[in-house]
């Protein structure tokens, strides 16, 4: 199954280098379903994936003079504070049992069950595809689009922390409304930031006091790395329109799996 895992972990890489973003919701459910590890220390891992691998990305797009630095800081500034503050103080108090709705829930079911919501957001996202974004905010005063900025950074650094994944499919309509920036660029901007307050959360949680196997967290960002790089470079062969949205379709299968299975137990 550990054999399964290391390979999904590389597919996972390809599938993130060939579509710029989305793979990484999968490192989850690949963490917790064939690596045995529960979801709460599976979304640290996923962090540290998602952030290393985001950096990676950017840096195509760096070169390529495709990130805005300004756009990426401000909405960064306040994602990372509040990914930090989340991994760090919010989430080692939330109770290994509670009751929502009625219902008695344990803490990994939660993550679990709020990770697929969000692949369902994700998968739909790829499959409608790119929307056309009106760049006309020319009636928003500066105050407006920063606050506006702010709020989403801050709502999406809390996504992030609680189940490890990147949000990019929140970032990039958010930047693109909100800035006047071509797709790209808000793209190239958005992994920077992904990785940004990827790794400020699980910095929080090493002084948190998770333990993390480094060996194996070593082996899974040389996997998810050379599956990127081979994805990046398959991506010159490979038009990822089509396939954006078969994978699409496939995290939304694999995330209803998931909420069967969990509910079902």
């Amino acid at each position: 199954m550990i054999i399964c895992g290391f390979i999904a972990i590389l597919l996972m890489g390809v599938t993130l280098g060939l579509l710029g973003a989305g793979g990484s919701i999968l490192t989850v459910p690949i963490l917790v379903y064939l690596f045995d590890t529960s979801p709460t220390l599976a979304t640290s891992y996923s962090l540290l994936l998602v952030g290393f691998t985001a950096l990676a990305g950017s840096y195509f797009y760096f070169i390529k003079k495709q990130i805005d630095f300004d756009i990426a800081i401000k909405f960064a500034i306040p994602s990372i504070i509040s990914v930090y503050i989340t991994r760090r103080f919010l989430l080692p108090i939330i109770p290994n049992n509670f009751v929502l709705f009625n219902w008695q829930i344990d803490k990994d079911l939660f993550i679990l069950l709020l990770f697929a919501a969000v692949m369902l957001l994700t998968s739909y996202s790829m499959i409608k595809g790119p929307r056309k974004i009106s760049a006309n905010n020319n009636e928003l005063s500066l105050i407006a689009k920063n606050s506006f900025i702010v709020i989403e950074a801050v709502i999406v650094g809390f996504v992030t922390a609680i189940i490890g994944a990147g949000g990019g499919f929140l970032i990039v309509p958010a930047l693109i409304l909100l800035n006047k920036i071509n797709v790209k660029t808000a793209i190239g901007s958005s992994l920077l930031i992904i990785a940004a307050k990827s790794l400020s959360g699980f910095v929080g949680d090493i002084q948190g006091g998770i333990i993390v196997d480094y060996v194996l967290a070593t082996k899974l960002l040389i996997l998810a790395a050379i599956g990127m790089f081979l994805g990046v470079f398959l991506s010159k062969y490979i038009s990822p329109d089509n396939l954006k949205k078969w994978f699409g379709y496939f995290v939304m299968i694999a995330s209803i799996l998931i909420i069967i299975k969990e509910i079902a137990l």
